[in-house]
């Protein structure tokens, strides 16, 4: 058996348009609502769009940073609540500010990077950080050349 990755073949029809995107919209679950919405809009710094409450309780929100959107959903349950969330999943933002300036406003509103600003090969600088529910976020900036 060959260790090498089969990647299907590009499809033949010529017309076929191409994705083309715009933003990114990102539902992710937790398991206590309330303290994710805190984290993202406190340590990140994402707004609140709004909140989405059922018999006034909060059970979702929609969250923005620029162009990307955060969608925190309550998590009922139904698969355990000790299952891990986040495992062999990271989101990355791309920014122009200062990474480092952005990972010290982090650090100083109560998060713990999980990698430190460093210039990686692939030509950017970056930082990661995790949610309080496991889900890792980096924070990125192209190199200069």
């Amino acid at each position: 058996m060959s260790s090498e990755a089969t990647v299907a073949a590009p499809s033949t029809n010529a017309a076929q348009e191409k994705l083309d995107t715009r933003e990114v919209h990102i539902s992710l679950t937790a398991k206590d609502v309330e303290q994710s919405i805190a984290w993202y809009r406190d340590v990140l710094g994402f707004a609140v769009e709004y909140p989405m409450e059922r018999d006034g309780k909060v059970f979702a929100a929609s969250m923005r940073s620029g162009a990307a959107r955060l969608i925190i959903n309550q998590d009922d349950g139904n698969r355990g609540w000790t299952r891990v969330k986040g495992e062999g999943f990271a989101i990355t933002f791309d920014t122009t500010q200062d990474v480092d300036a952005v990972a010290a406003g982090i650090k100083a509103r109560g998060g713990t990077l999980l990698i430190e600003p460093a210039d990686m090969p692939w030509g950017v600088r970056m930082f990661r950080v995790v949610d309080p529910d496991g889900y890792r976020i980096s924070i990125s900036k192209p190199l200069s050349k």
